[in-house]
C-alpha cells in the first residue's frame, strides 16, 4: 500500500486481488489485513485501485486500472451500466451470480444462526433475466446527472430535465433512461413518448428539492396476461395540463387497459394515502399464475395502483412451488400466511389445504386479498389486516386454531420480536419461511432454534444481475 507524501494524496493500492464479492455488490480484496470493497469488480479481478473512504479495519475504493480481468467477467448490455443504481451485476456471468448469491445466504446462515447448511438445496436460477419485471416507477426531475460528455457542453444547451431513476447516493439527481432492460414493451415507448410530449409542451419536472413542479413520477405495470396499467403521478399541474397529457397517452398507447393519474403534493413520493383517479379504463389489471404449471388450472389476481404483487411474474410462481413444496400439505391443514399481502401465497395453496388464515399490516392489500379469494372462488381463507404483533395474539390464535403449518414473508426487516415469540409459543409443526433479506432471516432463525430445526433451505432467485436474493427455509418442530 502507498500513499503520495502528502496528506491528501489519493491511496492508490497496485495490482488488488479480488477475492469475493460482498452482499450490496462489491468486489473484496484485501491488502495488509485491511478489508477493500472496490465498486464494480468481480471476483478473479486484478485491479489497481483508488480509495475512496477509509476506516480502522475496512476502505472503499474504485477501479483506477483494470489489469486482469476475471473469467468471470462479461461486457455489460446496458449503455447505462456504472451510473444507474440497478443492475449492478450485469459485468459478471449470470451462472456466476448465482453461485455467489447462494453462497451468501450459505455464509448469512451459518454466520449469524449457526445453521447447518450441508444440505442447503442449489438456488434456483431465473429462466428469464432481462425485462423480468411487471413493475417500475419512474421519477421526473429537473436536475439531470450529468455525465462526462454533458460536461462538455455550454451551460445554456444542456437539458437538464429527466425521467428515469434515482442516482445512488444522490436523492436529487436522476439519470435520464433511453433504454432500460427491466420491463418489456410498451414501457420503455411510454416513458420516452411522454418525456418528449411533456418537453414539448413546456410542462415542468419536479423539483426534489423545492418542492415543485407539475410532473412528479411515472408507474408502469405489465402482467402476463397482456394487460397493462399506467399510472402518472403529478404535483403542481393545471387540470389543463393533466387532461392534456393523459389525453395524448391515451391516443398514443391504445392497448392501455388501466390509464390512471395521481396529484401528490406531500414532501414523499408514497401513494398510498394518495387517491387515484381513473382517467380510462379499470382502475385495475389482472395477473394470473398457474397452479400446477398447465395453463388450464390458473388463479387470477386483481392488481390496483398500490397492490402489492412480486414483481418478477415468472419467478413469482416458482418462489411459491416451493414454499408449497416445503410445506408438504396433505389436504387437512390449518395453515398461518403471515405478511400475506394482497394474498397470494394464501390464494395460491388454498386448494390443497383445509383453511388459510391471512393476516397483513396494509388494509388495501387485505381488500386485494378478500377480493382475490372471491375472484376465483375460493372459500376457505380469511384475512386480517392490522400490525402483526397485535392481531397474532393468544386470544385470535384460541379462536382460530392452532396452525399446523405456518408460512410468513416478512419485508426486508424480518420478522418483530412478538411475533417470533408468539411462533414459538404457538409450536405449529412447520414454519415455511420465506425471506429477500438472508440476514434478518437469519436472526429470527437463531431465535426460533429453541423450538425448531432447519431441514430445507432453496434460495431463488426473484432479481437477476442484482445482489438480491430469496430464500425460502423449512423448519420442524423438534
Amino acid at each position: 500500500m502507498s500513499r503520495n507524501r502528502r496528506n491528501s494524496a489519493p491511496i492508490v493500492i497496485p495490482e488488488l486481488q479480488i477475492i469475493d464479492i460482498a452482499e450490496e455488490g462489491k468486489g473484496v480484496g484485501k491488502a495488509d489485513d485491511l478489508v477493500i470493497f472496490v465498486d464494480k469488480a468481480v471476483p478473479g479481478d486484478v485491479v489497481d485501485v483508488r480509495l475512496v473512504k477509509k476506516k480502522k479495519n475496512f476502505a472503499e475504493a474504485v477501479i483506477e486500472k483494470l489489469q486482469k480481468p476475471s473469467d468471470l467477467r462479461t461486457d455489460p448490455f446496458c449503455s447505462h451500466f456504472g451510473t444507474c443504481g440497478g443492475c449492478k451485476w450485469q459485468h459478471m456471468d449470470y451462472e456466476a451470480q448465482l453461485r455467489f448469491k447462494h453462497k451468501n445466504v450459505e455464509a448469512a446462515l451459518q454466520r449469524l444462526a449457526k445453521v447447518d447448511t450441508s444440505a442447503m438445496e442449489p438456488i434456483l436460477g431465473s429462466a428469464v433475466n432481462r425485462y423480468y419485471r411487471n413493475k417500475l416507477e419512474y421519477t421526473f426531475s429537473n436536475k439531470r446527472w450529468l455525465n462526462a460528455g454533458d460536461m462538455q457542453i455550454e451551460r445554456d444547451d444542456k437539458e437538464m430535465n429527466a425521467l428515469g431513476f434515482h442516482v445512488p447516493l444522490r436523492f436529487d439527481k436522476i439519470l435520464d433512461i433511453e433504454h432500460c432492460y427491466l420491463q418489456k414493451e410498451p414501457s420503455n415507448s411510454l416513458r420516452l413518448r411522454i418525456r418528449e410530449y411533456a418537453l414539448q409542451n413546456d410542462l415542468s419536472f419536479y423539483d426534489l428539492r423545492n418542492h415543485e413542479g407539475a410532473l412528479r413520477n411515472l408507474i408502469i405495470r405489465t402482467s402476463s396476461t397482456g394487460e397493462l396499467m399506467v399510472v402518472v403521478v403529478f404535483a403542481y399541474a393545471s387540470q389543463e395540463q393533466i387532461d392534456g397529457l393523459m389525453a395524448h397517452v391515451k391516443t398514443a398507447f391504445p392497448e392501455i387497459t388501466s390509464l390512471l393519474y395521481i396529484v401528490n403534493q406531500k414532501r414523499n413520493d408514497t401513494i398510498f394515502d394518495q387517491e387515484v383517479i381513473v382517467y380510462s379504463g379499470r382502475d385495475h389489471i389482472f395477473e394470473a399464475m398457474s397452479l400446477d404449471g398447465s395453463e388450464a388450472n390458473k388463479v387470477k389476481f386483481k392488481i390496483g395502483a398500490k397492490s402489492f404483487y412480486q414483481t418478477n411474474s415468472e419467478q413469482a410462481y416458482e418462489l411459491y412451488k416451493i414454499t408449497k413444496e416445503f410445506a408438504g400439505f396433505k389436504g387437512d391443514e390449518l395453515v398461518y400466511d403471515l405478511y400475506t399481502g394482497a394474498g397470494t401465497i394464501a390464494n395460491f395453496v388454498a386448494g390443497s389445504v383445509k383453511q388459510v388464515v391471512g393476516i397483513e399490516y396494509v388494509p388495501t392489500a387485505i381488500e386485494d386479498a378478500k377480493f382475490n379469494a372471491e375472484l376465483n372462488g375460493i372459500n376457505n381463507t380469511l384475512f386480517y389486516a392490522g400490525d402483526m404483533k397485535d392481531i397474532l395474539t393468544a386470544d385470535f390464535i384460541a379462536g382460530h386454531g392452532k396452525p399446523d403449518v405456518v408460512i410468513t414473508d416478512p419485508p426486508r426487516a424480518g420478522m418483530h420480536a412478538d411475533v417470533v415469540d408468539r411462533l414459538l409459543e404457538m409450536e405449529a409443526e412447520k414454519i415455511v419461511y420465506v425471506s429477500c433479506n438472508a440476514a434478518t432471516q437469519a436472526r429470527d432463525l437463531a431465535l426460533l432454534k429453541e423450538k425448531y430445526e432447519v431441514v430445507r433451505i432453496k434460495p431463488v432467485d426473484m432479481f437477476p444481475h442484482t445482489q438480491h436474493v430469496e430464500n425460502v427455509v423449512l423448519l420442524k418442530l423438534k
